[in-house]
């Protein structure tokens, strides 16, 4: 199948090995250009005659800048799977855009670190029409083998956004207790030993256990865009209903000022440390 991926960060560079892997016919194409096999300069080149354009990029506003040239180079029926995390209001805006210019549309995004990504273990979320969501599974299979169906592009968003918030909640916690008992004296390992024991626990523990007693910060979700998917789920809500999120957007904030955003978002324990 011929596919065109729109994005080659920590989770596209993963995604496309995957894709060539299983015998796809891939183009790559980066806002910044890659010297790498498979590479196209032109967006418009690599868009024209896909089967298939995946998306998987910073933000709205990124997408807002490629979206004419994408549009306009767009065969009859292609299928635009957009796995960027995007605001329930961005997503109907695009899937306008590309239902007009002649495409399929399924909101797709995903959950799942770069590990995640290059075990074949993606976890997506799907939105959009019944047919068209069986044809990006298919597609789809080759990244991760758990789709969670939402029905509409809005709610495959919104839940996107609610498991992220929860995440850098967790982070917080978890970073914070970890001080604490340091400071009592604790050892990391007991200290993570304790915590498989107790209703804490979680699969984010588990993930940033090495690189928080390594102090390993090279990014798996960097600050960054965790912040971003912050400000896009406290854009979409009443400030009354996520009130934490919103202190946590502000913590998120300082650690990009402390030069963090492009490092893991288990960083940000250094903002406890100084």
């Amino acid at each position: 199948m011929k596919i065109t991926l729109i994005g080659y960060g920590i989770i596209g560079t993963a995604w496309s090995k995957n894709y060539i892997a299983n015998g796809h016919d891939l183009s790559i194409w980066n806002r910044t250009p890659k010297d790498i096999p498979h590479f196209v300069k032109d967006l418009g080149t690599a868009v024209s005659g896909a089967e298939v354009v995946h998306i998987v990029i910073a933000d709205p506003p990124a997408i807002d800048s490629i979206l004419p040239v994408i549009t306009a180079n767009l065969s009859p029926g292609t299928l635009v799977i957009q796995s960027s995390t995007i605001s329930p209001d961005a997503s109907d805006k695009f899937k306008a855009a590309f239902t007009q210019a002649g495409a399929a549309y399924v909101e797709s995004p995903f959950t799942g670190s770069k590990i995640a990504a290059e075990n074949r273990e993606t976890v997506f979320f799907m939105g959009g029409s019944n047919t068209d969501k069986e044809r990006a599974k298919k597609v789809l299979s080759a990244l991760g083998k758990t789709f969670f169906d939402l029905g509409g592009n809005r709610q495959a968003c919104s839940i996107k956004l609610a498991m992220n918030l929860q995440i850098a909640s967790i982070l917080q916690a978890l970073t914070e207790g970890l001080e604490f008992a340091r400071a009592a004296g604790i050892d990391d390992e007991l200290f993570f030993s304790v915590v498989e024991k107790n209703v804490v626990h979680s699969g984010l523990s588990d993930l940033k256990r090495p690189k928080l007693i390594a102090a390993d910060y090279s990014p798996q979700f960097s600050v960054k865009h965790l912040h971003k998917d912050l400000r896009l789920a406290l854009a979409s809500a009443p400030a009354k209903l996520l009130p934490l999120t919103a202190r946590i957007a502000d913590i998120h904030s300082e650690g990009i000022k402390q030069h963090l955003g492009e490092e893991d978002i288990s960083s940000l324990i250094k903002l406890l440390q100084n």
